[in-house]
């Protein structure tokens, strides 16, 4: 099923007021500092207001807004118009998630709710005219009630100006809170959304639950964990996606670092509160959230102590929070407590949303091509209903033509192991020589590095990147996110195999990324060995015994990245002259090369004792 059609959201904030009360002075300046803060706000002109009955466009104007502020001054409720607006308003808070605010102007929120005072003896004139008991009084008064009883800002006699910079502030917090991107094409995403907000039971504010998302890899816990955060995070008093945890978390402060966001975002500060180890984020996250109704999403978690670190505990939050955490290990969501009604496996796709979902990727609206019907339904079978391997395989298929689509069937069916990275695979083979070296160089090394570094990198090994990223953006092998490359977990993995099933040998491979493998080719004899990049990144130091000439028997060595790496004898290290990219933080002694032609373009000895600027520096070279 597609995706069903959203709200339009045009207006950042709607006002809803009487304009005999508020227009010419409070209304004009609130207005004015929302607009200096670039908050789009709506407020209608007086020619709208002639007549009985509501303005079409000011209804359209409610619909189509982020929030509605109602300012509820002594005369608000005389107007049969206001009353109509009020009504709309809180339609909408309902059916379309509109955030309403009200604003007390003068009045007392017990006048609004009862009525009493001026606006008891407003509904009374209305009452008169339309009658006590008819539809119209009925509408307006629950309207009131519900509006009135709302968390909203109360002027009697205080400081308007500091009153508006308050409200300015608290919308602005608001709308900084932007929906997430959920997907190119989110097919089938809102039949599940409303599925999952029946599990969530989102009108019981007893107590916290927790829900687990469960899943292989590449079957959309995390699309649909976004989908559900948009639809929801609007009824919470804070919110928070946590994405990537498992990746986060790697280093040290990882977890450090995930708990200064929870913080950030939850609390909407100004600016980050600093936590100086995981045991003292734990107590803030307890004291600040204990009484604060959150939503947090924890996604891609795959350790208790990750759990442990950002939500360990119900009473950590207020009543009515929702924790929802997606993984793809079942058994962490037993060990958190998490009962099963409240585990919801994410299962492949449906044949009708898959084959829509395949459609929307292979074939442009623009350019009609006829493919047969068994060759769509033969991708359809190897997919299996994951939407992953219908985003990369549809990526690839587009635009090509049917015999190109029938080869491509057939490379799948005859793969020897019939699974999802076979299925994967095809898209990668079907790339040039220098869009396959780029993408195994950041599947095996450079997943959620900087992206204009390893620009430079690649470039210096002599790569055409510019293009190649371009291609892998466009084939959905990669993407990048917050100025970094990153890419599925499955995609990696795809990667890594295929390097390491060039060899059983690591020395006949042609990258290396484990200490392990790294040992056993320094172990052996190089003559043959065929290595081109090394990048070790251990998460502690580790001591390594490399010999004088160990990289030099590397002859087709072109990029080495050693960190956390240390030789474990102080002789001099000689790397080879055919080297193009070469950085090693904190080696003991600056490396040598052999006398010729060096192409080293780039070269990064952080914390290295150079007490002799090399030769080779003199030459032109470019120093990172």
């Amino acid at each position: 099923m597609a995706s069903s059609s959203k709200p339009k959201r045009i207006y950042d904030v709607f006002l809803s007021f009487r304009g005999e009360d508020v227009r010419n002075n409070f209304l004009g300046h609130l207005y004015k500092a929302l607009d200096q803060k670039g908050i789009y706000t709506y407020v209608d002109s007086e020619e709208l207001r002639k007549g009985e009955q509501i303005a079409p466009e000011l209804m359209m104007a409610i619909e189509e807004s982020h929030i509605a502020i109602i300012v509820f001054s002594e005369d608000y409720a005389s107007s049969c118009w206001c009353l109509e607006e009020v009504a709309k308003i809180m339609d909408c808070k309902e059916e379309r998630d509109l955030m309403v605010f009200p604003l007390f102007y003068k009045v007392d929120p017990k006048e609004v709710r009862t009525p009493r005072e001026k606006y008891r003896k407003a509904m009374l004139k209305h009452e008169s005219k339309f009658g006590k008991d008819s539809e119209e009084i009925k509408r307006w008064k629950k309207a009131l009630f519900d509006a009135g009883s709302l968390s909203g800002w109360h002027l009697k006699d205080g400081d308007e100006s500091e009153l508006i910079q308050g409200i300015v502030t608290e919308i602005s917090t608001h709308l900084d809170r932007t929906p997430l991107h959920v997907a190119k094409h989110p097919v089938g995403i809102d039949s599940q959304v409303v599925k999952l907000k029946s599990i969530l039971n989102l009108e019981s504010n007893d107590g916290v639950l927790m829900v687990g998302f469960w899943g292989q890899g590449g079957i959309g816990k995390t699309t649909l964990a976004k989908a559900l955060y948009n639809a929801i995070s609007g009824i919470f008093k804070g919110s928070c996606f946590l994405a990537n945890v498992r990746e986060a978390s790697k280093d040290g402060k990882g977890l450090v670092s995930l708990q200064e966001k929870l913080l950030y975002e939850i609390l909407s500060l100004q600016q980050t509160l600093v936590v100086s180890s995981v045991d003292r984020g734990i107590n803030l996250i307890r004291e600040r959230l204990r009484c604060k109704k959150v939503l947090l999403i924890l996604d891609d978690v795959d350790h208790l102590r990750q759990l442990n670190a950002l939500a360990g505990e119900g009473k950590w939050f207020g009543d009515g929070s929702r924790i929802i955490i997606t993984t793809r290990d079942k058994h962490l969501l037993t060990c958190s407590d998490i009962d099963q009604v409240h585990v919801y496996e994410v299962k492949p796709m449906a044949y009708s949303e898959a084959r829509e979902l395949l459609s929307k990727y292979a074939f442009s609206t623009h350019k009609i091509l006829k493919i047969k019907t068994d060759l769509v339904d033969g991708v359809l079978d190897h997919a299996k209903g994951l939407p992953l391997a219908l985003e990369v395989l549809g990526s690839f298929l587009r635009g090509r033509r049917e015999d190109e689509w029938e080869s491509t069937l057939y490379k799948i069916s005859t793969a020897p192991n019939n699974d999802i990275n076979d299925v994967l695979k095809i898209s990668y083979e079907g790339l040039q020589s220098n869009e396959k070296e780029i993408f195994l160089d950041i599947a095996c090394f450079f997943k959620g590095w900087e992206t204009e570094y390893v620009k430079k990198v690649l470039e210096g090994c002599d790569l055409k990147v510019v293009i190649g990223l371009q291609i892998l953006i466009e084939r959905s092998l990669i993407r990048i996110e917050s100025r970094c490359l990153q890419m599925h977990d499955l995609i990696q993995l795809m990667g890594m195999d295929i390097v390491n099933q060039e060899c059983d040998d690591p020395g006949k491979r042609s990258r290396l990324w484990l200490c392990d493998d790294l040992l056993d080719v320094l172990s052996y004899n190089m003559g043959d060995c065929i290595v081109k990049a090394i990048v070790l990144e251990p998460p502690e130091p580790t001591e390594i015994y490399i010999g004088p000439h160990d990289f030099t028997k590397m002859r087709r060595l072109r990029l080495l990245i050693l960190h956390n790496v240390h030789n474990s004898f102080q002789v001099p290290i000689f790397l080879s002259n055919e080297l193009r990219w070469c950085r090693w933080d904190g080696c003991a002694t600056f490396p040598e090369f052999s006398s010729g032609k060096k192409k080293l373009l780039g070269l990064d000895m952080n914390n290295c004792s150079m007490p002799v600027v090399p030769n080779y520096l003199k030459v032109s070279i470019y120093l990172h």
